[in-house]
């Protein structure tokens, strides 16, 4: 009995014991996460935004070129096969293949045609050449009766005048014959000439045109005009060419080469937003892939037409943000975290985010000596703002709501007079950007902007 009791009164106190150190040590954790206190010092303001890494230069892997040739007739090819992304390769090392079912469509109708011309070249040349005997022929009988008419003429002589000048009618008519006869034969020489020229041109084009057929043919195993890593090439909706894509006469390219020496971050920014950046801001840039990383950058170009995102109403500029620094692990794609620092203003009074409140459309604070203060607020980044008006350097504040909010009063009402003026003035500037949007233009791949 007097064991059970020991044992209670043990397990009693050792509950309580766990209780007290817990309250004990949780206030003073929430104590110490509540409070925080006004700063001054150097303040930056950013513009946070989403990127992918680019290559500035790129080396395209192409089809043939002679698929631009009109005799060829190809509007596109698929591609068959392809090398894996990221693929590091030599000059020469193969790239990718191209279907060559079209192609082999294509050459057997260029072969068709071919035989097609030969047999109208044979032909063209049988047919002028009975003409032009024909013609031969008639020019020899042209010639004799022409011969018969002279002697006719000489036999004459000693007739009555009429019969001798119907004999020299005779021969004149035979002479115009004959030379009428013999200028057409020259002309039609020179038109068969001309149709035999004709059919040969028309054979040797198409006999070119196969030629030029199989020799792009040979050229479907496609590869790598210099060494480096393989990148997919884009189209123009943003979609990577893989298998079963096609290429055109317009855009060959199947892969790219990128010269990974020099990256750059492609992102687009809201139109909220793109007014405050400008060509040589400097930029805290992260990569996804690799947390621990950090690099720096500068904004090298900003867009001065918007874009439409599709399937959205969001209008964004695009931005390109060059990298400092050279990383043999950076890879075309990657996303990055972009930090664009827009100003930096120095010794400011400013506040984490969480010990600022609003209602009503009035921002405050709770101060540690129970003041609920009304505060004028300035710029802000991603983690504090700017307290212009209402606290002083070093003041305590909570960072989260009080549970007993009743016992602080309001302080500051000085400063709503301003405020409100403030306001005022924020959305007349607001309705003018509106008024004034620059122009804009669909695009077809973009990344929103996070900040």
């Amino acid at each position: 009995m007097k064991k059970r009791t020991l044992y209670a009164i043990i397990s009693v106190t050792v509950v309580l014991t766990a209780l007290i150190l817990y309250a004990v040590l949780s206030g003073k954790e929430k104590a110490l996460v509540l409070e925080t206190q006004v700063q001054e010092g150097s303040f930056e303001i950013a513009v946070m935004v989403t990127g992918e890494l680019q290559a500035i230069r790129e080396t395209e892997i192409s089809g043939p070129s002679q698929l631009r040739s009109r005799h060829l007739r190809i509007r596109s090819v698929k591609i068959q096969d392809l090398i894996a992304e990221g693929t590091v390769v030599d000059s020469g090392d193969w790239v990718a293949t191209l279907d060559r079912s079209e192609a082999d469509n294509s050459l057997k109708e260029l072969m068709d045609n071919l035989e097609q011309k030969e047999s109208e070249l044979m032909r063209t040349k049988l047919d002028t050449t009975m003409q032009l005997r024909q013609l031969r022929d008639d020019l020899i009988n042209l010639h004799f009766e022409m011969e018969e008419a002279g002697i006719s003429l000489e036999q004459s002589r000693f007739e009555p005048p009429a019969t001798i000048r119907q004999a020299e009618i005779e021969l004149e008519k035979a002479t115009r014959a004959y030379e009428q006869a013999e200028k057409n034969y020259g002309l039609r020489v020179q038109q068969a000439k001309a149709k035999m020229r004709e059919a040969e041109i028309n054979m040797a084009r198409d006999q070119r045109s196969k030629e030029e057929m199989e020799a792009v043919m040979r050229q479907f195993d496609i590869t790598a005009p210099s060494s480096g890593m393989v990148i997919y090439k884009k189209d123009w909706n943003g979609q990577k060419r893989t298998v079963g894509s096609e290429i055109n006469a317009w855009d060959l390219a199947v892969a790219t080469l990128p010269d990974l020496s020099t990256m750059i971050s492609l992102t687009y920014v809201n139109e909220i937003d793109i007014s405050k950046l400008k060509k040589g801001q400097k930029v805290k840039i992260g990569v996804d892939a690799f947390p621990e990383k950090a690099y720096s950058g500068e904004v090298i170009d900003v867009a001065n037409i918007g874009q439409q995102l599709p399937n959205t109403d969001a209008k964004v500029f695009e931005v390109r943000i060059k990298l400092n620094e050279k990383d043999t692990i950076l890879r075309p794609a990657m996303t990055t975290s972009n930090e664009v620092i827009t100003r930096v203003l120095d010794s400011v009074l400013f506040v984490p985010l969480e010990a600022v409140h609003a209602n009503d459309s009035v921002s405050f604070v709770y101060t540690r000596d129970g003041k609920k203060q009304i505060v004028l607020l300035g710029p802000s980044n991603e983690n504090n703002i700017i307290v212009e008006k209402g606290l002083s350097k070093g003041e305590r504040l909570y960072l989260s709501m009080p549970e007993d909010t009743d016992r602080f009063k309001y302080a500051g009402l000085e400063l709503m007079g301003e405020i409100r003026k403030r306001k005022e003035e924020e959305e007349k500037q607001k309705q003018e950007m509106q008024q004034t949007r620059p122009q804009q233009r669909p695009v077809s791949v973009g990344l929103r902007s996070r900040g």
